[in-house]
Parts: structure tokens; C-alpha cells; sequence
């Protein structure tokens, strides 16, 4: 989309703020939805804020209109249908009139709040090395809420189960809360690239995620939670996997699978044990200039070791072929 000369009109550019106001309005409902007990609207909701979070920062840079005043009301916005509404849903639905309860609610509240702080503050964090923009510290504020509920879409696919019951459902909030504050690295999709290869494939797999929306919302939606949830290990592995190879810092994401392999092939070598002697001609000579380029000091003491070992008894200086290395070779016996 070509950019104005004059830049956009100013109404154009309020566009992002208005939809993180839709942001704040959809949590909001949530709550509204939950008071009078129809927590599947109350889900849309939260789903329909989730929504507006991922559009409105792609369209502040579509517009080249982030500013300072978007940012903060993005976080606030953040905190009350990410953190506020869904501690409201999940205390009306589980543990309304006990105690324990609102202090699950209270919990998930902070969390999403420090979440949130720790997040702007890593904004401007010059010190982080560059491929750390790939990863979230820690798990992002739509997906907490929307893993927290898995209890909750159980309860309304199957009913009422071991999955509802008052301790399980206070038990996985506080996990999710946790999650949130810790320092585990998360993927981030704003800097996931697609190639024009797989686009087709991914016109089909939103096909298919409409389609299980439709017929199955939230059983859907809990496969996603606990999917999101097992990828954390991979990423995690991927995150640290980076931190020790610098070379791979710069390369495009569709490329760094040829460093890993390069990286293990290297690593394969070093670890192997010396090649036989049975190795001749042109594949020794590779096989040792490898060894000498890994290992230069042993490939020279093993130079000194096989050349004086070599040597013929009956005369100094004279070199002893091996043994078999002319019927190896090729040669007959006269």
C-alpha cells in the first residue's frame, strides 16, 4: 500500500488507538457477558480482543503512526482484557463467594500487570542481542488469558468433569500466571516470515482452523492452548541454540537450518575418532587436512608418531610401506 506524499489524514491515523479502544471495550464485555453467566460470549470476547491487540500495532506501522500515547494505552488496554476480565471470568465461573478463589484472581491480576510493565521496559533494552526481537520473555499477555481458560472450554464441550473442579482450575491459573513472569523465551509471530512457497498451505490451514472454530469453538480453542503450551520446550531450545552460535545472528530465518547443519556436521567431526589407516589416496588426504584444521598440535604429533613408526629396521631412512597398501592400491605382486 504507497504511502501519501502528505503523509495520512489525522483521522486516518487514529485508527490504531480506536481499535486498542476496541481492545479495552471488548474485555470489558467480557466481564459484562460473565455477570450474567454466558461465559461462551464471554470467551468471544476475550477472543475478539485478542484480535483487535494483533491488529492494532500492525496497522500503527502500516500508517507510521506509533506514538507514546498508543504504547501506554496499549499496555492499559492490555491489562484489563488480558489480566482484569479473564480473572473476573474464571472467579465468576469457579470460585465465586470463597476466599481462595479471589486470590487466584488477585494473583493473575498482578502477574499480568508485571507482565505488561516488564514488557515496556524491554522495549528499549539496546543491550539485547539481535535475534532476541524473535522472542518474548516470557509468555504474551493474549495467550495467558486464552490458555487459562482451557478449564473453561472443557466445561462447555464436555461439561462438568475433573477438569472443573475448583482446585485443578486454581491450580493451572496460577501456573499460567507464572508462566507469564518467568524468563522462558516464547516465539513471537510478529517476526515469523512465510514464503511464497507455503502460502497456499497456509490458506488451507486457516480453512481448517476456521472450520474447527465453527463446528468445534471450544474444544478448538483448548487443543490451541495446550499446543502453544508444548511448543515452549522448542523454543526455548531455539532461543538457546542462537545465544551460542553468533554466526546465525544475521542469516534469514529460511537459511539458518543450513548452519545448523553445517554446526552439527563440524561437531560430528570433532567428536569422531581418527579415521583408519585403511583410508587412501585423495580420501586420506582430505580426512587428515581435516583433522589437521580442527586439531593442528595432535595432527602434527601424529605425523612425527606414524613417520617414525613407519621406518624400515634394516636401514635409516628408509620408509616401509604399509602392509596390504599395494593390494589396496592396486598393484600386482611380481
Amino acid at each position: 500500500m504507497p504511502r501519501p506524499a502528505g503523509g495520512y489524514p489525522a483521522g486516518v491515523r487514529l485508527l490504531p488507538n480506536a481499535v486498542t479502544v476496541l481492545n479495552l471495550c471488548a474485555g470489558l464485555t467480557a466481564v459484562y457477558f460473565a455477570l450474567q453467566s454466558r461465559f461462551d460470549f464471554a470467551i468471544v470476547a476475550v477472543l475478539a480482543a485478542a484480535l483487535c491487540d494483533a491488529l492494532d500495532g500492525g496497522l500503527a506501522r502500516l500508517l507510521d503512526a506509533s506514538s507514546r500515547i498508543g504504547a501506554e494505552l496499549d499496555s492499559l488496554a492490555d491489562l484489563v482484557s488480558f489480566g482484569v476480565a479473564p480473572a473476573l471470568v474464571i472467579y465468576i465461573w469457579a470460585f465465586e463467594g470463597t476466599r481462595y478463589g479471589w486470590i487466584v484472581a488477585l494473583v493473575f491480576a498482578v502477574c499480568m500487570a508485571l507482565r505488561l510493565a516488564r514488557f515496556n521496559t524491554l522495549i528499549d533494552d539496546d543491550s539485547a542481542p539481535p535475534f532476541a526481537r524473535e522472542f518474548f520473555v516470557g509468555v504474551p499477555a493474549p495467550a495467558a488469558a486464552l490458555t487459562a481458560g482451557i478449564p473453561m472450554y472443557l466445561w462447555l464441550h464436555f461439561g462438568t468433569g475433573w477438569w472443573s473442579q475448583r482446585p485443578l482450575v486454581a491450580g493451572w491459573a496460577l501456573v499460567t500466571a507464572a508462566l507469564m513472569v518467568s524468563r522462558i523465551p516464547t516465539l513471537s509471530l510478529k517476526t515469523v516470515r512465510v514464503s511464497p512457497r507455503t502460502t497456499r498451505w497456509l490458506l488451507v490451514g486457516v480453512a481448517a482452523v476456521v472450520a474447527v472454530l465453527i463446528t468445534i469453538p471450544f474444544l478448538g480453542i483448548a487443543v490451541a492452548g495446550l499446543a502453544y503450551l508444548l511448543l515452549l520446550p522448542y523454543t526455548a531450545y531455539r532461543y538457546r541454540w542462537l545465544s551460542h552460535h553468533p554466526e546465525a545472528w544475521d542469516v534469514p530465518t529460511r537459511q539458518r537450518r543450513a548452519v545448523a547443519r553445517a554446526a552439527r556436521s563440524a561437531r560430528r567431526l570433532g567428536l569422531r575418532p581418527p579415521l583408519r589407516r585403511r583410508v587412501a589416496g585423495r580420501a586420506g588426504a582430505v580426512a587428515r587436512g581435516v583433522r589437521r584444521r580442527l586439531d593442528p598440535e595432535g595432527e602434527a604429533r601424529r605425523d612425527v608418531r606414524r613417520d617414525t613408526t613407519a621406518r624400515d629396521p634394516r636401514g635409516p631412512g628408509v620408509a616401509a610401506a604399509p602392509r596390504g597398501s599395494g593390494r589396496r592400491l592396486g598393484l600386482r605382486r611380481r
